[in-house]
């Protein structure tokens, strides 16, 4: 079964501009989730506040709508909560690495198993238009009166630096190699990054048109390999992290690659780390007995705190 954008409920189209990037985005999550054959009831999406944050409503899974620049600390206490859980965060440039870009870089520190899949269009649209991280400096779009002042974040080697297991980028537009990245992704063990160069017809169309991707954008060499062969050799981990930064560094804001980076299937997540310590997932913890009644006992906690 395939999912393609004349299959998507009207209401689901109406929400977004016409030719949204977003309408891409929701058509593959939902092939990748249709392919991985993903148990709905076992799978959450996580969103936090602006255009791509509406997705969680549009698909049959448990759905997450939360704060600006928050859907990491979320997903994580989700995940953790619930180790048998799927849990992808649905989000936009501006939610993930400006306000939440503290939430991303930390994220890279404890290696959950969640998968972050960024709609990165370089505006912040559902507020009209201004500039996000991701927007180079100079370039003019339609929501803000003079070319950006700002230099622009580069997810990729942030999401590098700060130890993202698993990197890729796609576009919005190119729905078959999406699935096959966002599959990847949730397959893989460990914090995985796929950052999805998104359209904005309303707000940045000049730079983020299917034809304008066609013409900026080409797929990693095939003689690229992202993956560590052997998890436990440092060596290997630091040369293919040495190559995925060489392959960055090649690209500019008019010559982007799409694939994936890196893939290193760290057994040290932070799953393992809680499990080595002998603590368990709170969802396993008896807090009542049939009856619903409190088992926990808060007296010693509460004695502590008396001063």
């Amino acid at each position: 079964m395939t999912i393609s954008l004349k299959d998507l409920d009207p209401h689901e189209m109406n929400d977004w501009c016409p030719g949204c990037g977003d309408t891409g985005i929701l058509a593959a999550l939902k092939n990748t989730i249709v392919n991985l054959n993903l148990d709905p009831h076992k799978t959450v999406i996580v969103s936090g506040i602006g255009c791509s944050s509406k997705l969680p409503n549009f698909i049959n899974t448990n759905g997450v709508h939360t704060l600006h620049g928050r859907p990491i600390p979320f997903a994580e206490g989700i995940k953790l909560a619930n180790p048998d859980l799927t849990v992808v965060i649905d989000s936009g440039d501006g939610d993930t690495y400006g306000i939440g870009v503290g939430h991303f870089i930390s994220a890279g520190r404890r290696n959950v198993d969640i998968k972050l899949f960024v709609h990165d269009n370089g505006v912040y649209s559902l507020t009209k238009g201004q500039a996000s991280p991701t927007l180079p400096e100079n370039r003019k779009v339609k929501g803000i009166p003079e070319p950006n002042i700002n230099g622009a974040i580069n997810p990729l080697q942030l999401a590098l630096f700060s130890g993202y297991t698993f990197i890729a980028r796609t576009t919005s537009y190119n729905i078959k190699e999406q699935v096959d990245l966002m599959s990847k992704a949730i397959k893989h063990k460990g914090l995985a990054l796929v950052d999805i160069l998104q359209g904005c017809p309303t707000y940045n169309y000049e730079f983020t048109s299917s034809q304008w991707f066609l013409q900026h954008t080409k797929s990693l060499p095939p003689t690229y390999d992202p993956l560590v062969k052997n998890p436990a050799d440092m060596n290997e981990v630091k040369q293919k992290k040495k190559d995925a930064l060489s392959m960055m560094m090649e690209d500019d804001d008019m010559s982007i690659h799409t694939g994936v980076f890196f893939q290193w299937e760290n057994p040290d997540t932070f799953e393992s780390r809680l499990q080595s310590r002998n603590i368990p997932p709170p969802l396993s913890q008896q807090i009542a007995d049939k009856d619903n009644n409190s088992t926990v006992d808060l007296a010693k906690t509460l004695s502590s705190l008396i001063v």
